[in-house]
């Protein structure tokens, strides 16, 4: 064997995969398409449960995350001038970190760095290959030569649009999706939330959620038609459209300034089953999407992380090969109650182009019934 793991993909699940292993005397390689530029240049989520912030201390990653971090006691949900808060904390004696996923992503990479860990770069033509044999193999490209890896197995962190779920013959895959007509036009600003917690906010306008990077950086989105595209949304359109489709007291405090990025997310729901594939396992998106608008997405893929690296250690060091038997049940447990949720918040805090008067009636009074 060249390695005992080889991880596709180097983003968050991919790196932190590799960190845990290799802190238990495993050995991986990641193989990643772009560069670890391109990789930090992501903008993404920033809301971490505390399930999330555990795993990321035994990673041994929490030292910066809990100095620059910022511990949120729960979140705010609006509809119209009404404002609902959601105590996490007293409900269930759990918080949330605000911590960018971008910064997760940054420390991840000099912890691997400090341990020695081969991260290959610009790959392209990955394939997957011998998955029902004593080993697994990997080939890739690399500045025009092409390269195999040999390992026990092989974790497939590379996204919706990667190779690893594709390797999963089409007929024994069964895959679940819903695609949202809308989307999100996000903007990060240099300038302070208008609350101390997160505001998700349903308007007759549609949706608009406050969020926050640190005392004096936001990310802020408001729902978009999927035709929009981002020239058509200068700042002084998005902050007018976004004040609107606040609280008014919220409104009020609103401080607006240029945007240092914006983009527009599509959502949609998904899921492939089954997470295993011999000697191939999937992990966060390369398996599942959630609508960005539960704050499930690296969340569930660190769930993922979580599950499997027990399962790996099992295996590898102990010959126990119960984990990895249960790993894409065991996960799937926990995706689909996720999806469920990413799905009840969206349907509940979004204004659908085609909907009547008794939908807008459905959405207050499911917001009642929360709180």
């Amino acid at each position: 064997m060249d390695t005992q793991v080889v991880i596709i993909g180097g983003g968050p699940s991919g790196l932190l995969l590799s960190q845990l292993l290799n802190r238990s005397g495993i050995e991986t390689i990641i193989l990643e398409r772009s560069s670890r530029e391109h990789v930090l240049s992501r903008i993404r989520a920033g809301v971490l449960e505390w399930g999330t912030v555990e795993v990321l201390r035994e990673a041994g990653v929490g030292a910066r995350m809990e100095a620059e971090g910022f511990v949120h006691d729960g979140t705010w949900l609006s509809d119209a001038d009404r404002l609902v808060h959601i105590d996490f904390h007293a409900l269930t004696g759990k918080r949330v970190m605000i911590y960018g996923q971008t910064e997760v992503t940054h420390d991840l990479y000099e912890a691997q760095d400090a341990l020695g860990t081969r991260i290959i770069h610009g790959v392209g033509e990955v394939t997957i290959h011998d998955l029902d044999g004593a080993q697994a193999a990997v080939d890739y490209t690399l500045n025009g030569t092409r390269h195999r890896l040999r390992c026990a197995y092989v974790a497939g962190c590379d996204g919706f649009h990667g190779v690893s779920r594709r390797t999963i013959p089409a007929g024994k895959r069964r895959e679940f999706e819903r695609v949202y007509p809308f989307g999100w036009l996000g903007i990060l600003s240099k300038t302070p939330p208008v609350q101390d917690e997160l505001i998700y906010a349903s308007s007759p306008h549609g949706f608009a959620l406050a969020s926050m990077r640190n005392a004096n950086l936001v990310r802020c989105y408001v729902q978009v038609p999927l035709t929009d595209r981002v020239e058509d949304w200068p700042d002084e359109r998005f902050w007018a459209e976004f004040r609107r489709r606040l609280p008014a007291e919220a409104a009020a405090r609103l401080v607006t300034g240029p945007a240092i990025e914006k983009s527009i997310a599509p959502l949609r729901s998904f899921v492939s089953e089954p997470l295993r594939w011999g000697r191939l396992f999937l992990v966060g998106d390369a398996a599942h999407i959630v609508p960005p608008t539960g704050a499930k997405g690296l969340n569930l893929a660190v769930s993922d992380v979580f599950y499997l690296h027990q399962a790996l250690i099992d295996a590898l060091k102990h010959g126990k090969e119960a984990g990895i038997d249960g790993y894409s049940q065991r996960a799937l447990a926990r995706i689909w109650q996720a999806m469920r949720f990413s799905w009840q918040m969206t349907t509940m805090l979004h204004r659908f182009d085609d909907e009547d008067s008794f939908a807008a009636q459905m959405r207050r009074a499911a917001l009642d019934h929360l709180a």
